[in-house]
């Protein structure tokens, strides 16, 4: 049995924070969450919640007191800007006792990962997740109002994962030895096309869901409609258009650190199918 240890999590109401927030409650340890704003942020009872901004980070020095582990995410501010701040958070998290830290990998090279990677005064773990399965909430609207989904590349290959068991590795390495200095990829137990995603939406809802294939340039006007940044869909194109081996590969790490298998769609799907029925 893990002795009860303190955390401190930060980007705690992004996706992958509010699962790291949740693993580590379920596993009996006290939770401190940073945020900008706390009247805006809403977590479960028993979380600590301070306020504060990893783009200041001598502001931080309270909200570290006590704590043996820290989860670190690599863009800040009001404007999701890299973080140039890691040197000084790191000093401070050494100077507070910290023994282990998570950062959550941005898709490429960051200020503040590198500055992780650098620091021998900690045990770091870097998390390396592919495709979230939380990306297929970006179909909820033509499901609901159309029964279909409009996309293009439909055979692509993915190995996404569920966000909790990204979570679920991130609250075994900031509580537990023998992560510090490794650098995980996260994947789910299984390779899917869009269209094996799609079917196990249709089978969780319990309808008929219509797959419809853009080309290249029906998805572009799309995602222009949507008012996706051009640097934003040159990425799209890119990762759906040729999906790097890395994404579509299955990796074990969940059951590797955590013990228990990933968690598959099908799970995703059905805890999350009152959204496709536009009933949340």
């Amino acid at each position: 049995m893990t002795q009860t240890q303190r955390i401190l999590v930060t980007g705690a109401t992004g996706t992958v924070g509010r699962q790291v927030v949740a693993e580590l409650l379920d596993r009996g340890h006290e939770v401190r969450a940073l945020t900008r704003d706390a009247a805006k942020a809403s977590f479960p009872a028993g979380v600590e919640v301070v306020e504060g901004d990893l783009t200041e980070p001598d502001g931080l020095a309270t909200a570290l007191e006590g704590v043996t582990g820290l989860h670190l995410i690599t863009f800040g501010g009001a404007a999701f800007s890299p973080l140039e701040t890691g040197p000084r958070l790191l000093e401070l998290a050494r100077s507070a006792g910290v023994r282990r830290v998570t950062v959550l990998h941005g898709g490429g090279p960051t200020p503040l990962e590198d500055a992780v990677r650098a620091d021998d005064g900690v045990d770091w773990t870097v998390l390396m997740p592919v495709e979230f399965m939380a990306n297929a909430l970006e179909w909820r609207e033509g499901i609901v109002a159309a029964g279909e989904v409009r996309e293009p590349f439909v055979d692509r290959l993915s190995a996404m994962v569920h966000e909790g068991d990204i979570g679920a590795v991130a609250a075994v390495a900031l509580t537990q030895e023998g992560h510090g200095g490794q650098e995980y990829v996260i994947t789910g137990p299984e390779v899917l096309t869009v269209g094996d995603k799609v079917k196990t939406i249709a089978t969780a809802v319990g309808r008929e869901i219509t797959l419809i294939e853009l080309t290249e340039e029906q998805a572009v006007a799309q995602w222009q409609a949507a008012g996706l940044a051009e640097d934003v869909i040159g990425f799209l194109l890119m990762a759906y258009g040729d999906t790097p081996e890395v994404g579509r590969t299955v990796s074990g790490s969940v059951e590797k650190v955590t013990g228990r298998p990933a968690r598959t769609f099908a799970q995703w799907a059905a805890e999350h199918a009152d959204a496709f029925r536009g009933q949340s």
